[in-house]
């Protein structure tokens, strides 16, 4: 046993932070569940953001959130978070992205052992650092976080069990019929077609198409599906994105497709859990996909070609034939989405809807 694992007996406390924004947070749940199967198993706490709370509630990879209140918090909210990272005694700190504030608090809060990507001046506050370079975007984000959690498990001396595969968020047995039973009834839904659920917002982040183009994709798919397996569209949308649904909504309702939009859910983790209704989720790369990704629902991503934003460096965490993704050509500018091809899209999406097993599309 290394200086910094726990006493005998006793389970290894970590605390891992990933503060920033949804779909980040949800791209971490890889390498906490990595983390988990670790034997002894840890016991893992998070420092998250209040917004992203609900879900890492959610997580059954997590055993404890905490709360972080922010860069602008006062500093009698960043003398609580300290009392409270300190009361805890953790053995280890891994920071999936590394800030000088969190090092900070660390080195401070006594953490003996504090692992970080070596980025910028911030690893002055980390024992133990991991040169990862994500910029050139050469592996999925996902998987830079799962790499940080393995470097952690052998600095604690923890055996690595057989590492986690999709789905990285396993719902409770019946939560999706459950949730397919709600929606059906709300939007008077048939089971036995697919439900294709479009996200067209983005987040305030992400680059993503616009308006006009998703309305031509839906119309593009339809045409391309059987009577019978013509999708049922359901429109999704978070705050302040209402607009951006309706323009979407309009066109399809004139040209008869049959599409709705998702009614209002009481939080992120409402929202989160009706998503498992879906056979499909499409949006860009927002908070939305990477929870349908660890759903392991089939996904299809929108992209823009900037070279820390790839299909490659943001693609979802599910299997890899649940997942399509789609950016401009190398000879287009990094964020023009305008050059993303609808038809051959539509053609790859509606083939993926073709190929979803029948239990899948029937919510068992």
């Amino acid at each position: 046993m290394t200086a910094t694992s726990a006493a005998p007996g006793a389970s290894s406390r970590l605390l891992v932070v990933r503060n920033d924004k949804l779909g980040d947070f949800m791209l971490a749940w890889p390498a906490l569940a990595r983390l988990k199967a670790a034997r002894p198993a840890p016991h893992v706490s998070v420092l998250v953001p209040a917004y992203t709370a609900p879900m890492a509630r959610l997580c059954p990879w997590i055993d404890q959130v905490l709360i972080d209140p922010g860069d602008g918090a006062t500093r009698a909210e960043q003398r609580r978070l300290l009392s409270e990272v300190r009361a805890a005694r953790f053995d280890a700190l891994l920071t999936l992205f590394s800030t000088p504030r969190i090092g900070w608090l660390g080195w401070r809060a006594g953490i003996p052992l504090r692992l970080a990507p070596a980025t910028k001046w911030a690893q002055l506050f980390y024992n133990r650092r991991v040169v990862q370079r994500r910029s050139r975007s050469e592996k999925p984000e996902y998987r830079y976080n799962v790499d940080l959690a393995e470097a952690l498990l052998g600095e604690l001396d923890l055996a690595p069990a057989t590492a986690p595969e999709p789905p990285y968020w396993p719902l409770p047995e019946g939560e999706r019929r459950a949730q397919r039973r709600r929606l059906a009834e709300e939007l008077a839904l048939d089971p036995t077609r697919p439900w294709v659920f479009l996200h067209g917002g983005s987040g305030g982040s992400a680059v993503n198409l616009a308006p006009e183009r998703y309305a031509r994709l839906v119309q593009e798919v339809d045409a391309r599906l059987p009577g019978a397996r013509r999708a049922q569209w359901v429109l999704t949308a978070g705050p302040g994105e209402e607009a951006t649904a309706a323009a979407i909504q309009a066109p399809l309702l004139e040209a008869g497709i049959e599409v709705h939009r998702l009614p209002p859910r009481a939080g992120l983790d409402d929202f989160a859990r009706t998503l498992s209704a879906a056979d499909l989720f499409i949006a860009g790369s927002t908070g939305p996909l990477h929870i349908a990704g660890c759903l392991d629902i089939a996904t299809a991503g929108f992209y823009p070609a900037h070279r820390s934003a790839t299909p490659l460096r943001w693609q979802t965490c599910n299997r890899a034939d649940h997942r399509l993704a789609f950016c401009p050509p190398t000879s287009a500018g990094e964020q023009d989405m305008a050059t993303i091809e609808i038809p051959a899209a539509a053609e790859a999406i509606s083939d993926l809807l073709r190929r979803l097993p029948a239990e899948v599309t029937s919510g068992s």
